[in-house]
Protein backbone atom coordinates (compact mmCIF):
# COMPACT_ATOMS: atom_id res chain seq x y z
CA UNK A 1 0.00 0.00 0.00
CA UNK A 2 0.99 3.50 -1.05
CA UNK A 3 2.03 5.66 1.81
CA UNK A 4 0.45 8.98 2.52
CA UNK A 5 2.43 11.73 2.79
CA UNK A 6 2.68 13.96 5.62
CA UNK A 7 0.55 16.88 5.92
CA UNK A 8 2.82 20.12 5.43
CA UNK A 9 1.93 23.88 6.85
CA UNK A 10 1.88 24.17 3.15
CA UNK A 11 -0.93 22.41 2.47
CA UNK A 12 -2.80 24.37 5.55
CA UNK A 13 -1.68 27.40 4.26
CA UNK A 14 -3.54 26.50 0.63
CA UNK A 15 -6.48 25.52 2.33
CA UNK A 16 -7.28 28.46 4.26
CA UNK A 17 -5.65 30.73 1.37
CA UNK A 18 -3.39 32.23 3.83
CA UNK A 19 0.46 32.03 4.12
CA UNK A 20 2.60 29.40 5.55
CA UNK A 21 4.67 31.65 7.74
CA UNK A 22 1.10 32.82 9.16
CA UNK A 23 0.55 29.17 9.88
CA UNK A 24 3.69 28.52 11.47
CA UNK A 25 3.48 31.68 13.74
CA UNK A 26 -0.21 30.28 14.39
CA UNK A 27 0.84 27.31 15.85
CA UNK A 28 3.91 28.34 17.63
CA UNK A 29 1.00 30.62 19.61
CA UNK A 30 3.05 33.85 18.35
CA UNK A 31 0.80 36.78 19.52
CA UNK A 32 0.98 38.84 16.60
CA UNK A 33 -1.54 35.95 15.03
CA UNK A 34 -5.37 36.87 16.59
CA UNK A 35 -6.70 34.24 18.84
CA UNK A 36 -9.75 33.78 16.57
CA UNK A 37 -7.33 32.83 13.56
CA UNK A 38 -4.91 30.98 15.71
CA UNK A 39 -7.60 28.76 16.98
CA UNK A 40 -8.98 28.04 13.24
CA UNK A 41 -5.58 27.11 12.38
CA UNK A 42 -5.16 24.79 14.81
CA UNK A 43 -8.39 23.34 14.09
CA UNK A 44 -8.01 22.78 10.61
CA UNK A 45 -4.42 21.17 11.73
CA UNK A 46 -5.69 18.51 13.52
CA UNK A 47 -7.91 17.67 11.03
CA UNK A 48 -5.57 17.34 8.54
CA UNK A 49 -3.66 14.99 10.95
CA UNK A 50 -0.80 17.67 10.77
CA UNK A 51 2.14 16.45 12.97
CA UNK A 52 4.69 18.73 13.67
CA UNK A 53 8.92 18.16 12.81
CA UNK A 54 9.72 17.66 16.41
CA UNK A 55 13.30 16.55 14.64
CA UNK A 56 13.89 19.46 12.76
CA UNK A 57 12.76 21.67 15.90
CA UNK A 58 15.22 19.87 18.06
CA UNK A 59 18.10 20.37 15.62
CA UNK A 60 17.92 24.11 15.05
CA UNK A 61 17.55 24.36 19.49
CA UNK A 62 19.72 21.22 20.11
CA UNK A 63 17.07 20.33 22.76
CA UNK A 64 15.09 17.82 22.70
CA UNK A 65 12.25 18.49 25.82
CA UNK A 66 12.98 15.10 26.84
CA UNK A 67 14.60 13.78 30.50
CA UNK A 68 15.75 10.60 30.97
CA UNK A 69 14.67 8.35 33.77
CA UNK A 70 16.33 4.99 35.03
CA UNK A 71 15.14 3.40 38.15
CA UNK A 72 16.22 0.08 39.69
CA UNK A 73 12.61 -1.25 39.63
CA UNK A 74 9.55 0.32 38.64
CA UNK A 75 7.04 -2.12 40.43
CA UNK A 76 8.29 -0.96 43.73
CA UNK A 77 6.20 1.52 44.82
CA UNK A 78 9.09 3.88 45.74
CA UNK A 79 10.28 4.22 42.43
CA UNK A 80 6.92 4.65 40.68
CA UNK A 81 6.15 7.60 42.96
CA UNK A 82 9.40 8.84 42.51
CA UNK A 83 8.64 9.05 38.70
CA UNK A 84 4.65 10.53 39.52
CA UNK A 85 6.84 13.52 41.41
CA UNK A 86 9.26 13.72 38.16
CA UNK A 87 6.99 13.81 35.48
CA UNK A 88 3.94 16.18 37.86
CA UNK A 89 6.94 18.80 37.35
CA UNK A 90 8.36 17.87 33.79
CA UNK A 91 5.01 17.73 32.75
CA UNK A 92 4.13 21.64 33.52
CA UNK A 93 7.20 22.61 32.51
CA UNK A 94 7.07 21.09 28.73
CA UNK A 95 8.64 17.99 28.74
CA UNK A 96 8.16 14.96 28.10
CA UNK A 97 9.82 11.93 30.51
CA UNK A 98 11.44 8.48 29.17
CA UNK A 99 11.42 6.07 31.61
CA UNK A 100 13.35 2.91 31.74
CA UNK A 101 14.41 0.45 34.64
CA UNK A 102 17.44 -1.67 35.24
CA UNK A 103 16.14 -4.54 36.90
CA UNK A 104 18.79 -3.95 39.18
CA UNK A 105 20.81 -5.13 36.19
CA UNK A 106 24.78 -3.47 35.70
CA UNK A 107 25.28 -4.16 31.51
CA UNK A 108 21.60 -3.07 31.29
CA UNK A 109 21.66 0.21 32.96
CA UNK A 110 24.92 0.90 30.76
CA UNK A 111 23.10 0.16 27.95
CA UNK A 112 20.17 2.49 28.83
CA UNK A 113 22.23 5.13 29.62
CA UNK A 114 24.44 4.88 26.51
CA UNK A 115 20.47 4.66 24.94
CA UNK A 116 19.23 8.21 26.21
CA UNK A 117 22.80 10.03 25.54
CA UNK A 118 22.52 8.74 21.96
CA UNK A 119 19.12 9.93 21.71
CA UNK A 120 20.24 13.37 23.46
CA UNK A 121 17.97 13.86 26.28
CA UNK A 122 18.47 17.28 28.04
CA UNK A 123 19.10 15.35 31.36
CA UNK A 124 18.65 12.54 33.03
CA UNK A 125 17.11 11.62 36.51
CA UNK A 126 18.41 7.82 38.21
CA UNK A 127 19.06 6.16 40.55
CA UNK A 128 21.53 3.33 39.99
CA UNK A 129 21.41 -0.28 40.09
CA UNK A 130 22.66 -2.63 42.97
CA UNK A 131 25.46 -4.22 40.43
CA UNK A 132 27.40 -0.54 39.65
CA UNK A 133 30.12 -0.03 40.89
CA UNK A 134 31.83 1.29 37.91
CA UNK A 135 30.07 4.50 37.03
CA UNK A 136 31.88 5.59 33.54
CA UNK A 137 28.95 5.06 31.80
CA UNK A 138 27.32 8.11 33.49
CA UNK A 139 30.07 9.92 33.25
CA UNK A 140 29.66 10.77 29.78
CA UNK A 141 26.77 12.97 30.68
CA UNK A 142 29.02 14.97 33.00
CA UNK A 143 31.66 15.63 30.78
CA UNK A 144 29.06 17.14 27.94
CA UNK A 145 27.87 19.10 30.59
CA UNK A 146 24.56 17.48 30.61
CA UNK A 147 22.57 17.89 33.72
CA UNK A 148 22.40 14.24 36.17
CA UNK A 149 20.27 14.28 39.28
CA UNK A 150 20.57 11.05 41.39
CA UNK A 151 18.36 10.11 44.29
CA UNK A 152 18.08 7.32 46.65
CA UNK A 153 21.38 5.47 45.48
CA UNK A 154 23.81 7.58 44.46
CA UNK A 155 27.11 8.00 42.49
CA UNK A 156 29.67 9.19 45.26
CA UNK A 157 32.71 9.46 42.67
CA UNK A 158 30.13 11.99 40.15
CA UNK A 159 29.67 15.61 40.99
CA UNK A 160 25.96 16.04 40.22
CA UNK A 161 22.53 16.99 42.66
CA UNK A 162 21.48 14.23 45.35
CA UNK A 163 18.31 13.96 46.67
CA UNK A 164 18.20 11.52 49.38
CA UNK A 165 16.39 10.45 52.64
CA UNK A 166 18.08 10.30 56.11
CA UNK A 167 18.80 6.70 56.11
CA UNK A 168 21.27 6.89 59.11
CA UNK A 169 18.35 8.24 60.87
CA UNK A 170 15.84 5.70 59.63
CA UNK A 171 17.92 2.68 60.40
CA UNK A 172 18.03 4.74 64.03
CA UNK A 173 14.75 5.28 64.39
CA UNK A 174 13.81 1.43 63.23
CA UNK A 175 16.58 -0.11 65.76
CA UNK A 176 15.25 1.93 68.33
CA UNK A 177 11.87 1.48 68.14
CA UNK A 178 12.71 -2.58 68.66
CA UNK A 179 14.83 -1.96 71.47
CA UNK A 180 12.12 0.31 73.01
CA UNK A 181 9.94 -2.90 72.28
CA UNK A 182 11.77 -5.24 74.54
CA UNK A 183 13.85 -7.18 71.36
CA UNK A 184 17.42 -8.36 72.83
CA UNK A 185 19.49 -9.99 70.27
CA UNK A 186 18.23 -7.51 66.80
CA UNK A 187 19.69 -9.07 63.77
CA UNK A 188 20.22 -6.35 60.38
CA UNK A 189 19.13 -7.84 57.07
CA UNK A 190 21.01 -4.91 54.73
CA UNK A 191 21.39 -4.61 50.78
CA UNK A 192 24.93 -4.56 49.34
CA UNK A 193 27.46 -1.93 50.64
CA UNK A 194 28.65 -0.65 47.76
CA UNK A 195 25.93 1.79 47.47
CA UNK A 196 25.60 4.65 50.33
CA UNK A 197 21.97 3.90 51.29
CA UNK A 198 22.66 0.18 53.22
CA UNK A 199 25.68 1.68 54.61
CA UNK A 200 23.84 4.60 55.98
CA UNK A 201 20.69 2.60 57.63
CA UNK A 202 23.62 -0.41 58.85
CA UNK A 203 25.35 3.29 60.41
CA UNK A 204 21.93 3.89 61.91
CA UNK A 205 21.41 0.00 63.33
CA UNK A 206 24.43 0.51 64.68
CA UNK A 207 24.12 3.61 66.60
CA UNK A 208 21.01 2.76 68.27
CA UNK A 209 22.66 -0.48 69.44
CA UNK A 210 25.77 0.92 71.04
CA UNK A 211 23.54 4.19 72.11
CA UNK A 212 21.19 1.28 74.36
CA UNK A 213 24.71 -0.53 75.34
CA UNK A 214 23.88 -3.18 73.53
CA UNK A 215 27.14 -5.09 71.85
CA UNK A 216 26.84 -5.49 68.10
CA UNK A 217 27.26 -8.59 66.46
CA UNK A 218 28.47 -9.11 63.52
CA UNK A 219 26.82 -12.68 63.39
CA UNK A 220 23.47 -10.91 63.21
CA UNK A 221 24.73 -8.79 60.22
CA UNK A 222 23.80 -10.01 56.62
CA UNK A 223 23.88 -8.47 53.22
CA UNK A 224 22.19 -9.58 50.12
CA UNK A 225 19.80 -8.27 46.95
CA UNK A 226 17.01 -7.63 49.40
CA UNK A 227 14.69 -10.21 47.06
CA UNK A 228 12.11 -12.40 48.16
CA UNK A 229 14.31 -15.33 48.14
CA UNK A 230 17.37 -13.33 49.63
CA UNK A 231 15.19 -12.35 52.64
CA UNK A 232 14.21 -16.15 53.12
CA UNK A 233 17.75 -17.48 52.70
CA UNK A 234 18.82 -14.95 55.31
CA UNK A 235 16.55 -15.11 57.50
CA UNK A 236 16.50 -19.19 57.24
CA UNK A 237 20.54 -18.45 58.22
CA UNK A 238 19.76 -16.42 61.92
CA UNK A 239 17.41 -18.98 63.02
CA UNK A 240 19.58 -21.73 62.19
CA UNK A 241 22.49 -20.17 63.88
CA UNK A 242 23.49 -20.74 67.85
CA UNK A 243 22.39 -18.31 69.19
CA UNK A 244 19.60 -16.47 66.83
CA UNK A 245 17.72 -13.19 67.11
CA UNK A 246 14.48 -12.28 68.40
CA UNK A 247 13.98 -9.53 66.32
CA UNK A 248 15.37 -7.55 62.84
CA UNK A 249 15.29 -4.82 60.73
CA UNK A 250 15.31 -5.12 57.23
CA UNK A 251 16.44 -2.48 54.81
CA UNK A 252 13.63 -2.94 52.43
CA UNK A 253 9.73 -4.16 53.05
CA UNK A 254 10.71 -7.29 50.61
CA UNK A 255 12.64 -8.94 53.17
CA UNK A 256 10.56 -7.78 55.38
CA UNK A 257 7.69 -9.93 54.27
CA UNK A 258 10.08 -12.63 53.64
CA UNK A 259 10.82 -12.93 56.96
CA UNK A 260 7.44 -12.58 58.42
CA UNK A 261 6.35 -15.60 55.74
CA UNK A 262 9.33 -18.00 56.65
CA UNK A 263 8.64 -17.34 60.59
CA UNK A 264 4.96 -17.62 60.89
CA UNK A 265 5.75 -21.28 58.67
CA UNK A 266 8.15 -22.50 61.74
CA UNK A 267 5.83 -21.54 64.17
CA UNK A 268 7.12 -18.81 65.72
CA UNK A 269 4.65 -15.84 66.53
CA UNK A 270 5.36 -12.11 65.53
CA UNK A 271 5.39 -9.79 67.23
CA UNK A 272 5.53 -11.43 70.77
CA UNK A 273 8.43 -13.56 70.11
CA UNK A 274 10.12 -12.05 66.97
CA UNK A 275 10.11 -8.23 66.24
CA UNK A 276 10.48 -7.14 62.65
CA UNK A 277 10.80 -3.59 60.82
CA UNK A 278 10.81 -3.05 56.92
CA UNK A 279 11.81 0.24 55.12
CA UNK A 280 9.75 1.99 52.10
CA UNK A 281 6.60 1.37 53.46
CA UNK A 282 5.34 -0.40 50.17
CA UNK A 283 1.91 -0.83 50.15
CA UNK A 284 1.53 -4.66 50.69
CA UNK A 285 3.15 -3.36 54.03
CA UNK A 286 -0.24 -2.31 55.50
CA UNK A 287 -2.40 -5.22 53.80
CA UNK A 288 -0.41 -8.70 54.81
CA UNK A 289 -0.98 -10.11 58.14
CA UNK A 290 0.60 -9.08 60.48
CA UNK A 291 1.03 -5.66 59.05
CA UNK A 292 4.52 -4.84 58.60
CA UNK A 293 6.02 -1.76 60.74
CA UNK A 294 8.20 0.53 58.55
CA UNK A 295 10.24 3.49 57.58
CA UNK A 296 8.01 5.99 55.03
CA UNK A 297 10.17 7.55 52.35
CA UNK A 298 8.83 10.60 50.90
CA UNK A 299 8.98 9.14 47.18
CA UNK A 300 6.79 11.69 45.31
CA UNK A 301 8.03 14.97 47.14
CA UNK A 302 11.88 14.05 45.72
CA UNK A 303 10.49 13.21 42.48
CA UNK A 304 9.47 16.72 42.39
CA UNK A 305 12.28 17.98 43.58
CA UNK A 306 14.92 16.12 41.54
CA UNK A 307 13.12 17.17 38.27
CA UNK A 308 12.93 20.97 39.42
CA UNK A 309 16.54 20.65 39.99
CA UNK A 310 17.39 18.98 36.31
CA UNK A 311 15.10 21.05 34.64
CA UNK A 312 16.71 24.29 36.55
CA UNK A 313 19.65 22.76 35.19
CA UNK A 314 18.79 22.44 31.52
CA UNK A 315 17.17 25.63 31.59
CA UNK A 316 20.45 27.69 33.02
CA UNK A 317 18.81 28.73 36.39
CA UNK A 318 20.99 26.56 38.24
CA UNK A 319 24.53 26.13 37.01
CA UNK A 320 25.85 22.44 37.00
CA UNK A 321 29.21 23.37 39.45
CA UNK A 322 26.54 24.29 42.40
CA UNK A 323 25.87 20.71 42.89
CA UNK A 324 24.22 19.91 46.29
CA UNK A 325 22.69 16.82 48.40
CA UNK A 326 19.40 17.36 49.53
CA UNK A 327 18.30 15.20 52.42
CA UNK A 328 14.67 14.24 53.59
CA UNK A 329 13.22 13.29 56.52
CA UNK A 330 11.71 9.30 57.16
CA UNK A 331 9.11 8.77 59.13
CA UNK A 332 8.90 5.32 61.55
CA UNK A 333 5.59 3.48 61.19
CA UNK A 334 4.55 1.29 63.48
CA UNK A 335 2.24 -1.62 63.36
CA UNK A 336 1.59 -5.65 64.03
CA UNK A 337 5.09 -7.38 63.25
CA UNK A 338 6.71 -5.06 65.73
CA UNK A 339 4.25 -3.57 68.37
CA UNK A 340 3.86 -5.56 71.92
CA UNK A 341 1.80 -3.28 73.22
Amino acid sequence: MERKSETTIHDIARKLKISASTVSRALNDNPMISEKTRKLIKKTALEMGYRPNIIAANFRTKRTNTIGVIVPLINRHFFSSVISGIEEIAYSEGFTVSISQSNDNYQKEVHIAQSLFSNRVDGLILSIGMETIDTSHLKLFSEKNIPLVFFDRTAVDIDANKIVVDDIKGGYKATSHLIKQGYKRIAHIGGPLNLTIYKNRLEGYARALKEAGINSDPNLIVHNSLTREEGTKSIKKLMDSSFPPDAVFCANDTSALSVIIYLQKTGINIPNDFGVVGFSNEPFSEVVTPSISTIKQPGFEMGKKASELLIGQINGNLKNSESQTFIMPTELIVRDSSNRN
